[in-house]
């Protein structure tokens, strides 16, 4: 049993700033340093991180199976092949955010954590049941935005939910960096983004050109 698991919500207000991008590639980092770690996807709408990590042929359960005990925790994990530490497990049907509540993401994630030493759950964009179902699930939240004023608005509504619940601690990224559109000021500063946002910077990451 993993103890002292560090649930993790991976958010964002506006879609498309690269936050399931970011959620791949950290569990693989995470996966890769030695830490056991679970990627959960909780975009039942959209359902990317198993493209993102080559499995979505290899899923035959998901969360709904085993929250509708029609499989165990273990045959829904689907393991990545060159990563042993990490495994993904599948979003459910787009029509499971009809009946799905906070009580049953949390009781996803009590599962996970008795396995692994990270969970990472990648949210829905915006503040809609499914980022509050996934809200449920974490203890601690990063939050991913462009230097964009739309996306950092959009992120700011965001933070201001989770200010109010008990997520702590909650850290910043900031995707999609070019430094040159920042020194002509076509792009908000690294500074002008923390000074919008007032959060402690993770890390940001720069345009792949």
């Amino acid at each position: 049993m993993a103890e002292n698991t560090r649930t993790i919500l991976i958010c964002s207000g506006k879609g498309g700033v690269g936050k399931t991008t970011l959620t791949a590639n950290l569990g693989i980092a995470l996966a890769n340093s030695g830490a056991t770690t679970a990627v959960l996807d909780a975009d039942f709408g959209l359902r990317n991180l198993d493209l993102l990590l080559g499995l979505e042929n290899r899923i035959i359960y998901t969360a709904q199976d085993v929250l509708d005990k029609n499989c165990r925790l273990e045959q829904a994990l689907v393991r990545h092949k060159k990563e042993p530490n990490l495994a993904l497990l599948p979003a459910g049907d787009p029509r499971m955010l009809d009946w799905m509540k906070p009580e049953d993401m949390k009781t996803i994630s009590e599962l996970l954590s008795e396995k692994f030493d990270f969970v990472l759950v990648d949210c829905p964009a915006g503040v809609e049941d499914g980022f509050k179902n996934a809200l449920a699930a974490c203890k601690e939240a990063i939050v991913v935005t462009n230097p964009e004023l739309s996306a950092v608005r959009d992120a700011d509504r965001v933070i201001g939910i989770l200010n109010t619940s008990d997520i702590e601690p909650i850290q910043l990224v900031i995707n999609r960096v070019r430094p040159n559109m920042m020194a002509s000021q076509e792009m908000l500063s690294i500074e002008d983004v923390q000074g919008i946002l007032s959060l402690p910077l993770l890390g940001i990451v720069l345009e792949d050109e």
